[in-house]
């Protein structure tokens, strides 16, 4: 469609009894060329925090507060090459009783003495950031972007799915069906924060299976920790919905993660020493 607004433009613009018409060609041009920019800067990000990604391998430790409906539980995280590692601080807001302390220290005691165990977390973590990879190279094609606004260093963009889009998964098919705003920070190129909103019903084979809800959200803060690290700080998440035999499904979980700060542990069992001395 590009390639074809300036023979349109300048057809428009040999009509000299329509001035009116020219003043829209030009309105409609710009705000294509503005919707191009405003595509191009959302690749460069996305290309930007692909390569971060794949280059940053710093570790930190820190508070992860966890709220769903079933739980509200603050843990200590400590991030190894080996694998993480998390011990349970509160619960509810309260510290753990005595029986809840030694049940979640005996979970940390048999990850560590199992192999099999860290090798499938580890494994789990690997697929959980391959699917993070390929929805985030989606970005700037599932969306219609625009510019909606700059303050400092901080740009502002609006975002709706592009009817061009053909998603190839249910994943894909619920990012395609949002809309909402991403805010990126110049001259880093990064993403700081991602709202989006599910703008229609999701259905799962033809609706027969099940259906996401419309209105269901997403919220993603990403946090600069350090000058040249950045880490997720925020993740609300609430999708919900019903598959086949009206059994619910989806996300209602609101998680923060607090008080950053580099992991010195070369190992998990460094991590566990790390752990016990947090309080």
């Amino acid at each position: 469609m590009m390639n074809k607004l300036p023979t349109r433009f300048f057809a428009l613009c040999a009509a000299p009894s329509r001035p009116s018409r020219m003043a829209l060609a030009i309105l409609a041009l710009a705000t294509a060329l503005h919707a191009q920019d405003a595509k191009q800067l959302v690749t460069t990000v996305v290309n930007n925090e692909l390569e971060a990604d794949r280059t940053d391998h710093s570790a930190f430790q820190y508070y992860d507060h966890d709220v769903t409906p079933e739980h509200d539980t603050l843990y200590y995280v400590v991030e190894t090459p080996a694998g993480n590692l998390r011990r349970q601080i509160e619960d509810h807001g309260h510290p753990l009783t005595p029986a809840q302390r030694q049940a979640d220290d005996q979970k940390i005691q048999s990850l560590l003495n199992d192999r099999a165990a860290q090798q499938k977390a580890r494994n789990n973590n690997s697929h959980d950031d391959n699917e993070a990879e390929q929805m985030l190279r989606l970005f700037p094609n599932a969306y219609i972007w625009t510019v909606a606004g700059e303050e400092g260093n901080l740009v502002t963009l609006n975002f709706k799915p592009d009817p061009n889009f053909s998603p190839s998964g249910f994943e894909a098919k619920v990012l395609g069906a949002m809309g909402g705003q991403l805010v990126v920070q110049r001259p880093e190129m990064r993403i700081v924060s991602l709202k989006g909103t599910l703008l229609d019903d999701v259905n799962i084979g033809w609706g027969i299976l099940g259906r996401l809800r419309k209105g269901g959200s997403i919220y993603i803060l990403h946090k600069q920790v350090t000058p040249e690290h950045w880490q997720i700080a925020i993740s609300n998440v609430h999708i919900n919905g019903k598959v086949l035999f009206f059994k619910s499904i989806g996300s209602d979980e609101d998680e923060s993660r607090t008080e950053f700060k580099p992991s010195t542990a070369k190992n998990l069992q460094q991590g566990w020493e790390i752990l016990k001395t947090v309080h």
